[in-house]
């Protein structure tokens, strides 16, 4: 079979590095000296659920999607010796770019993935040359009666609180966020909550997670300040927010029309992991919009 003229498919690294102590891993992939995208995940997940947006794209962007500690490949120090806050994942996140030399970025912020881009964002703003939005919050209003009991828990701080959420990374909730909202349940692969579980199972990583959980809490008085960058700013921006996720509703999504000029706003009549369920139609518009604003 001559194999000449095939087109290659682009492959993903899986790297790792030591920054300060932690072992921080990425998946990477594209030609070096393409236009930046930085995937940042959320949870209870890993860069694991980019593993198909990333060829997708690599054909022309340099892709880097990193595991915050606790997550993934990453390391998971000990709660002693490591913080686990999101002030130290996007330090983790700015160093991890700065040993790639990259100087200027798009992100595709998620869940966890948002606050993680805004430290990133609020620090050096003029780095950011786009911005994909799923699910991920910079607005009280999506902030609805999924979090009434972490918010309990930001409230008092107290053990009772604290184990008053530990459901949230049980089999039976993790596969809740793969699932709900979701028409049909046969286009969510089983693997996905599998993966995630069997590293949220780890010894030791319950605990982290309640206290990832209770940091969230500092992320909240940030927005106003991340609400001002965006309107100084004006990434160009697209919006692909499953509108039935209960735990990022859409109430969090509408607001950002107030700030950002620049936005294409889409509702994707889905849960809480789009790319899982609607990936065959959010994936092209990705590239699409990247290909426009970009490349």
């Amino acid at each position: 079979m001559n194999t000449t003229n095939l087109k290659k498919l682009p492959v993903t690294f899986h790297r790792h590095v030591d920054i300060d102590g932690v072992k921080v891993a990425w998946r990477e992939a594209g030609p070096a000296d393409g236009p930046v995208m930085l995937l940042l995940h959320g949870f209870p997940t890993s860069s694991h659920m980019f593993r198909n947006l990333i060829p997708a794209l690599a054909d022309r962007y340099h892709v880097i999607a990193p595991d915050y500690p606790g997550y993934g490949e990453s390391g998971t120090p000990d709660r002693p010796t490591f913080d686990y806050t999101f002030e130290n994942f996007g330090n983790l996140v700015r160093k991890l770019l700065a040993h790639l030399e990259v100087e200027r970025y798009a992100m595709y912020v998620m869940d966890y993935g948002a606050p993680v881009g805004w430290q990133l964002f609020l620090k050096n703003p003029e780095k950011l040359t786009a911005l994909v939005i799923q699910n991920g919050n910079a607005y009280e209003e999506g902030l609805k009666g999924f979090w009434d009991p972490i918010k309990k828990y930001w409230a008092d701080g107290s053990n009772e609180s604290r184990d008053a959420i530990r459901n949230l990374v049980s089999l039976e909730t993790t596969i809740f966020q793969y699932t709900d909202g979701v028409d049909d349940k046969e286009r969510i692969s089983p693997d996905n909550w599998i993966h995630d579980q069997a590293l949220l199972d780890r010894p030791g990583n319950e605990d982290i997670q309640m206290d990832v959980m209770y940091d969230y809490r500092k992320n909240v008085p940030l927005y106003p300040e991340v609400q001002r960058l965006l309107r100084e700013h004006q990434p160009p921006s697209l919006l692909v927010w499953g509108e039935r996720d209960v735990i990022f509703p859409a109430d969090g999504a509408h607001p950002y029309k107030r700030d950002l000029k620049d936005l294409e706003f889409h509702l994707i009549p889905t849960g809480h992991f789009v790319l899982e369920d609607r990936g065959d139609e959010v994936i092209p518009m990705i590239r699409d919009f990247l290909d426009r604003k970009l490349a």
